[in-house]
């Protein structure tokens, strides 16, 4: 499943991440619907707005289908044919849709029938991994691979096309797969626009920290297929809906379990080699005391503490049942070194996400 994700680039780079071709041939950058209202966040949580890429042929009639717009919209698909005042008056969670039933589904059903599929952006999503025999669980952001590229040196490139991808080098924009649809308040108002993430079982690398996971785009043309509705039906766009193994991950801090911390520690790497002593009450701290005394093993062998201490941090050798760890390296040393740069740049403004 998806609950939770980070997208927390200015509008205008998120704009130059999302830099694509249009029918033409020619390079466009998507243009941005209500810019004023978007505010970057490390910890977006449903009910809050998020980015969405979508076919500008939504919006504008006589627009091309392949032109795109990044739009806001809610994260929780409220149905057009919802008849209720209140769109939390729902009585069903359309955060998530699963892909073998929403077919089935009239909340689902109807949207794709129209056309109405869009591209969720973020930096990554958060999943949580339940600890065995414990009633805690470890959470992990799951992102592209990233592969990183020289900086541009000159700010004055942006104008310029075909400089878009120097100056936005930094990460590789998650692209998940999503149906939204237009909601109008039965007493009038503004329309709500909103969204779901469409979900397919895990691929075998995340498969021990969750049995779902989002359908990631992965690439360009999967992308421009799924938007253009005017072109690629929705029989021909499914297609695209199935798990990928491109994907890495790292674990991260519980800080971000709170939906109101949003700080660039929410998605920063953890060792989780390192555990905090619990502190020990009168009687353990007795135990523990008889056992220094009274233990013919008084001590950890040195050569077993610098083996443990060996363990290859940031890969799948952290889940208790993970298949082989390739490529799940690369990406968090980069995201870690990342962060500590941006925050030396410009510290990042804590800020609630925006519900509805």
């Amino acid at each position: 499943m998806c609950g939770r994700t980070s997208c927390h680039l200015p509008g205008e780079a998120l704009a130059r991440a999302c830099a694509y071709r249009d029918r033409q041939g020619r390079r466009r950058l998507p243009r941005w619907r209500d810019p004023e209202k978007y505010r970057p966040t490390y910890n977006l949580s449903p009910g809050s707005r998020g980015p969405v890429l979508l076919s500008r042929l939504h919006l504008e009639k006589d627009s091309d289908s392949s032109e795109r717009v990044i739009a806001l919209m809610r994260w929780g698909l409220v149905p057009s044919w919802f008849r209720e005042g209140d769109p939390s008056q729902l009585q069903f969670n359309t955060t998530n849709c699963r892909s073998d039933t929403m077919m089935e589904k009239r909340s689902f059903k109807v949207p794709l029938g129209k056309g109405r599929r869009c591209v969720v952006l973020a930096d990554g999503f958060y999943e949580w991994q339940r600890c065995q025999g414990t009633s805690q669980r470890q959470p992990y952001f799951i992102y592209f691979p990233q592969v990183r590229t020289e900086k541009s040196g000159s700010s004055g490139v942006i104008g310029s096309p075909e400089n878009w991808e120097k100056v936005w080098d930094n990460w590789r924009l998650l692209t998940m797969a999503g149906i939204f649809d237009c909601w109008e308040p039965p007493e009038g108002g503004d329309l709500l626009y909103s969204y779901t993430i469409i979900t397919v079982d895990s691929c075998r690398g995340l498969s021990d920290i969750h049995h779902r996971m989002p359908a990631i785009l992965d690439g360009e043309e999967a992308v421009s297929k799924w938007l253009d509705f005017g072109e690629v039906s929705s029989q021909e766009a499914l297609k695209l809906i199935h798990p990928t193994e491109n994907i890495t991950f790292h674990p991260v801090s519980p800080v971000v379990n709170n939906s109101r911390n949003d700080t660039p520690e929410c998605l920063a790497p953890v060792n989780l080699m390192v555990k905090k002593e619990p502190k020990a009450s009168g009687s353990s701290q007795k135990l523990m005391q008889w056992l220094v005394t009274k233990s013919p093993i008084k001590e950890t062998p040195k050569a077993l503490l610098k083996k443990e201490l060996d363990v290859p941090q940031w890969s799948s050798q952290f889940l208790q049942k993970s298949p082989q760890p390739s490529k799940r390296g690369s990406g968090a040393g980069l995201l870690d070194r990342w962060l500590k740069q941006e925050q030396k740049e410009e510290e990042p403004k804590a800020k609630r996400p925006h519900r509805q």
